[in-house]
């Protein structure tokens, strides 16, 4: 049963901008693992604002505002064939056992301009 819906779309340049501006962003807003994967893909910010909305996606299928929960509480993986998946830590993890929610399905694509993800929690 499908308990929550979300998509999110930004544009590449946004998250660009904000490396160069603020060389703590990724620290900040991104996991360890995350982190790591970014620096295998080489860095790319089509990469990193894929997986910035997805997390943004992920807070819209909780049907919470991020204000509940900190970015590095929602985890965007890869399994060895390169699918991506969610992995929830404290605040957004309690959010979704409360919600019944044991599972977020992920999908990422991006475009030139733009990053695009849609999560379904179930």
């Amino acid at each position: 049963m499908i308990k929550g819906i979300g998509i999110d779309i930004i544009e590449i340049e946004r998250i660009a901008r904000a490396l160069e501006k603020n060389p703590r962003f990724k620290e900040r807003l991104f996991t360890l693992e995350e982190n790591r994967g970014f620096i295998e893909k080489g860095g790319h910010p089509a990469s990193i604002a894929g997986v910035f909305a997805a997390k943004e996606a992920v807070v819209k299928a909780l049907g919470t505002g991020i204000s509940n929960m900190k970015w590095k509480d929602i985890e965007v993986l890869k399994d060895s064939a390169g699918k991506p998946y969610i992995k929830l830590h404290n605040n957004a993890l309690e959010i979704a056992y409360s919600k019944n929610i044991n599972e977020i399905f992920i999908s990422i694509s991006h475009s030139k301009e733009n990053a695009v993800a849609q999560a379904i929690a179930t």
